[in-house]
């Protein structure tokens, strides 16, 4: 992703509409997604009127959260903020020195966000919407992909559409179950690994559960990307507060990634730096089963096989016995080579 550091986990604080229409609580969202230590924070950008009908409903996870009598316009009409805003939002998110982020779900705020943003992340409601998604890619910036809700099938399309603009526009795929809060029974975390193996691209999951270990579970497994809800607290009214982390509990998240991802590794099997020193006590060596004289003949009684392990190793106990000491050992000391020169 251009702009963006690949040798690590990338991880989005998705304060999504949980600003709940303030531009002041806004900028509190930022500073706790800085102080959690999450490299973006993202943020949704839309026009009410461009998105939803006015007759469309809610889903049933939002009937729970807000007014069961409102409509889904209704609903997120109160949860706009004006280009202008954001505007003071990603001025902000410069000052605190995080990366500032936001879905567009509409072709006015995609061409607004366009000076903004060093990539585009698109939500998972946008998969089968093939001509948004040509929009997008035709900017010309990194995207992000979120595949909630979606067949493989759907995924191919999107990526096809996508690369069909330009096959160097690097492009990263989110597993994500779009229901708030998702079960852990519907999380398929292995299909992230699916989409890995057929489209041969990066990955990452975006996580809906409650609680952390899913996301750090993703990471073990090998997501690129992370994005996760939080909120400044899961009382405030609104259709997401529930199923986000507190700050608290984002920092967690983020500080148990990073330990995760140092834990991978390189994969190389070989002795930590730290093991070496430990090496020598845990292993054991051939040592003399008693005193040994100089020109003495090595019988196999005259060996053990005990700790430290800084003499010869016990798979050369077969060459040793039938050779000639040319110095002493003395009982429990281990053998070595210059003892036999």
């Amino acid at each position: 992703m251009n702009g963006i550091d690949t040798s690590k986990v990338f991880i989005i604080a998705e304060a999504g509409v949980n600003h709940n229409g303030d531009i002041r609580l806004a900028h509190k969202l930022v500073d706790a997604a800085k102080e959690a230590g999450a490299d973006a924070v993202k943020f949704q950008t839309f026009k009410a009127e461009n998105v939803v009908s006015k007759l469309a409903d809610k889903a049933e996870y939002q009937k729970e959260t807000t007014n069961s009598k409102e409509s889904q316009y209704e609903m997120i009409k109160k949860l706009e903020l004006s280009f202008e805003d954001f505007v003071k939002i990603k001025d902000y998110c410069d000052k605190k020195d995080i990366i500032f982020l936001s879905t567009p779900f509409d072709y006015e705020s995609v061409g607004f966000l366009e000076s903004l943003v060093p990539l585009y992340k698109i939500g998972s409601g946008e998969i089968t919407n093939l001509p948004f998604l040509e929009y997008v890619a035709k900017k010309g910036k990194p995207m992000i992909l979120s595949t909630g809700m979606s067949t493989l099938g759907e995924v191919e399309e999107a990526v096809k559409t996508i690369i069909n603009v330009t096959s160097s526009l690097p492009l990263t795929l989110l597993h994500c179950v779009s229901n708030y809060p998702a079960k852990y029974e519907d999380v398929n975390l292995k299909a992230m690994l699916t989409l890995k193996e057929v489209f041969e691209l990066p990955v990452g999951y975006s996580d809906h559960t409650l609680g952390i270990e899913i996301a750090i579970a993703a990471v073990a497994l090998g997501a690129k990307v992370i994005e996760k809800h939080f909120t400044l607290d899961r009382g405030l009214p609104g259709p997401d507060h529930k199923a986000s982390l507190e700050p608290d509990e984002l920092k967690k998240m983020v500080k148990a990634i990073r330990n995760v991802e140092k834990a991978l590794g390189s994969g190389i099997k070989k002795p930590a730096q730290s093991e070496l020193k430990v090496m020598k006590v845990a292993r054991r060596s051939l040592v003399a089963a008693r005193d040994i004289r100089a020109g003495e003949v090595i019988k196999e009684s005259d060996i053990l096989i005990k700790r430290p392990g800084t003499g010869i190793l016990p798979k050369f106990k077969e060459i040793i016995i039938g050779m000639r000491l040319t110095r002493d050992v003395k009982k429990d000391n281990p053998f070595d080579w210059e003892d036999f020169k």
